[in-house]
């Protein structure tokens, strides 16, 4: 049989061949190829400091002449300056376009292997931030959209798939620990990008005009380089793979009924109805979750005003008591981007014993129950009380995202999970647009209502709580997939084949992975893990200001 040197020998660079791991190779070196990805893309929830400088590059505009002007005519104008509302729909954009992008390029990247596809999403991510500072250094937003929002939201879809199949497969005993690793780096990733993209701001500006353009540019140039490298650091396993004396169901989670030892391919998974339960299980913990982070910030001025500074209820504040309140609301910008990252990592690892179902189940009925209280905590004047339940909820947001992986796995199998979740996140596009609109319809309705500001929130809290209802119903309804829509064994090779797999060695099976982690594997751990770390220094700062 051939060995994975031999398979990849006369293939080219970025072929999958030329990924499969030899025998001297450590599995715990993928987790850091995919978090230098996820952490680069991640930067998609730090982009809100971009919209109020992408508001004042042209100095002394004639507010009273621009002031007519509509969407359509701030794609090409010259003269006038953007509004908050016409950026703010590139993140839209980018979000959309991740979801669209993994669910029509997920088969292809199962068959090109992760390096291509990861080269690929270096390419797009950061050759579309570097065209979206040329469309703003031109001041043409439609170029913005262009880049940032179209190309980047390719980047971002494939980036985010690229590392779920190959890891799923170098942990079939941790599937959640594998995955938490990797989409941890999502939810961080602002915590590290949003501090350099405000300092790049200040470094390049000139004048009253903070450096956006530049920024976007050296930003752009700075994650291809980092995506590449992760690209290139990625290995598949060869077939039959397994950690040394690990069987399958040896696992806790694995002796669950819902644990399948089939495949289930992409054309027949997504026709199933435990597909789409699980979409709407994803789509509606997301959009839920969209909606407090997304008014998280003036949630909490609004709520407590004053008394988050000692002051009464109604009383006239000083700028340094308001300055002290926005302080306050950074801060939990800061400690939701924490716990967003964390719970990533925290609730998909624990999946790994509670199981997959049940861990949903968790993050459904606790959530219900804490999406109800904060109206009263608000009323009670519990801001501390708040805050935690607040940090709760987004660490159960983010650690939907991390578990959905392994369900998958779980329910489909390993052989295409990468493709099913890349047609899954069309969920994640529909509640990243969907959200923020209805929460802000609702927000505004209640204000035009003349509802005090402190109580506008109740309503909205309420209906997200029964979006989870929804959710959870969803996840209650999922059964193990009947055994008809597994591949038999000859599809499977098939399936095999067109990715190009072949059958390692006894010998390479027997120690591929358990080579020596070794000084690359500490540099690699050092290389993502100081910047992360330091991130989640900078958002502990910026949450001091609650206390």
């Amino acid at each position: 049989m051939a060995t994975s040197e031999t398979t990849g020998r006369n293939a080219g660079l970025l072929a999958r061949e030329r990924t499969i791991a030899g025998p001297s190779f450590n599995r715990w070196l993928v987790p850091t190829a995919a978090l230098a990805i996820h952490l680069c893309i991640g930067m998609a929830y730090g982009f809100s400091v971009f919209w109020l400088p992408m508001t004042h590059l042209v100095p002394g505009a004639d507010t009273t002449a621009c002031a007519s002007q509509g969407f359509l005519d701030q794609l090409t104008t010259t003269t006038c300056n953007w509004t908050v509302p016409s950026v703010n729909h590139v993140f839209e954009t980018f979000i959309a376009m991740l979801g669209l992008a993994a669910a029509i390029w997920g088969g292809w990247l199962e068959h090109a292997g992760p390096r291509k596809a990861g080269f690929i999403a270096a390419c797009c991510w950061g050759g579309g931030l570097i065209l979206g500072g040329v469309g703003v250094a031109m001041h043409q937003l439609w170029l913005v959209y262009l880049g940032c929002g179209l190309l980047g939201g390719i980047g971002q879809g494939l980036g985010y798939i690229t590392p779920v199949s190959t890891l799923i497969k170098w942990f079939p005993d941790r599937r959640g620990l594998a995955t938490g690793f990797a989409i941890m780096g999502y939810g961080g990733g602002a915590m590290i990008g949003a501090p350099i993209a405000v300092k790049l701001m200040e470094v390049f500006r000139q004048g009253d005009v903070a450096g956006v353009a530049t920024t976007l540019m050296v930003m752009g140039g700075l994650y291809f380089v980092v995506m590449s490298l992760g690209a290139f650091g990625f290995r598949v396993p060869p077939v039959g793979w397994k950690p040394l004396g690990w069987q399958p169901g040896d696992a806790a989670s694995t002796k669950a009924p819902l644990i399948t030892q089939g495949h289930v391919h992409l054309s027949r998974a997504w026709k199933t109805p435990q597909f789409w339960l699980i979409w709407g299980v994803l789509c509606m913990n997301v959009t839920a979750g969209i909606g407090v982070i997304s008014m998280a910030s003036p949630m909490l001025q609004d709520v407590f005003g004053g008394r988050l500074v000692g002051a009464d209820t109604g009383a006239v504040l000083s700028d340094a008591q308001k300055a002290a309140i926005a302080a306050a609301a950074a801060g939990l910008v800061g400690l939701i981007s924490l716990f967003n990252s964390v719970g990533r990592l925290f609730w998909a690892s624990t999946s790994d014993f509670l199981g997959r179902k049940f861990t949903y189940c968790v993050f459904f009925i606790l959530g219900i129950v804490l999406y109800c209280l904060l109206p009263t905590m608000g009323h009670q004047g519990m801001a501390a009380l708040f805050v935690i339940t607040v940090c709760v909820i987004i660490s159960m947001y983010g650690g939907g995202f991390a578990t959905v992986p392994a369900y998958l796995a779980d329910i489909f199998g390993t052989q295409m999970v990468g493709a099913i979740h890349g047609r899954l996140l069309t969920a994640w596009s529909v509640a990243g647009v969907v959200g923020p609109v209805l929460i802000a319809s609702i927000r505004e309705a209640q204000l035009a209502a003349d509802v005090p500001k402190n109580l506008v929130y109740d309503r909205t809290l309420y209906i997200l709580a029964g979006l989870l209802l929804i959710g959870l119903v969803c996840n209650l309804l999922v059964k193990p997939v009947d055994a008809r829509h597994h591949m038999s064994d000859e599809q499977l090779r098939h399936e095999r084949s067109l990715q190009r797999e072949t059958q390692a060695s006894d010998a390479s099976l027997a120690s591929a992975a358990r080579g020596s982690f070794g000084v690359v594997g500490v540099l690699a751990w050092l290389a993502v893990g100081v910047p992360f770390l330091i991130g989640v220094w900078i958002a502990l700062q910026k949450a001091a200001a609650l206390l």
